[in-house]
């Protein structure tokens, strides 16, 4: 990102109101994280960031949906949790209210703790990694962005799923470095 200097600061300030819609209107067509701020912040302050995490999530069920490319049943869908990863974090740079952005997490983890342990403790370890990073987003969010109020929300769901991850794959270092509770 481009550092604002003083100079170009008060070039924009000497703008008319009309240059500045036009560039405001530019900037949003243009980018959409720039699109989702104005409508958070501005245009829709009520409802903006519901409205944005039931498209979020609109377009994780798409995606849940979609073919991926991959070797195996477990690199499918560990691209297919790599795209929802993704999807959440464009989410996560607009959002203030961080209890939206576990809730898209705890979404997306419903599907691998949902189908077959045998996916985990293969060979293709790229699966529990995706997982892996998932359940820690989800604990980092909870411990040091949340209210202590959503703790007994979420973290019998989290210490679910950290009891699985150990279960399965405690032979992985990263998992094995997962707390067993939070």
């Amino acid at each position: 990102m481009p550092k604002v200097s003083n100079l170009f600061k008060k070039e924009i300030s000497s703008l008319t109101k009309a240059d500045l819609e036009k560039l405001v209107i530019k900037a949003a067509t243009i980018n959409k994280q720039f699109y989702d701020y104005l409508t958070i912040n501005y245009t829709n302050k009520e409802n903006g960031e519901k409205d944005l995490f039931e498209e979020a999530k609109r377009d994780l069920e798409f995606l849940f949906r979609k073919s991926y490319k991959g070797f195996s049943e477990e690199l499918q869908l560990a691209n297919m949790l790599a795209a929802c990863n993704k999807r959440m974090n464009e989410f996560g740079k607009v959002c203030k209210d961080k209890s939206l952005e576990i809730e898209l997490i705890l979404f997306v983890l419903e599907i691998p703790f949902s189908i077959s342990p045998n996916h985990f403790s293969t060979c293709f370890t790229r699966y529990d990694y995706q997982v892996y990073l998932l359940v820690k987003k989800s604990i980092t969010l909870l411990t040091n962005k949340l209210h202590e109020d959503y703790r007994v929300e979420y973290t019998p769901k989290i210490n679910e799923y950290l009891a699985f991850l150990h279960k399965t794959s405690n032979h992985l270092d990263y998992i094995y470095l997962l707390p067993e509770t939070i």
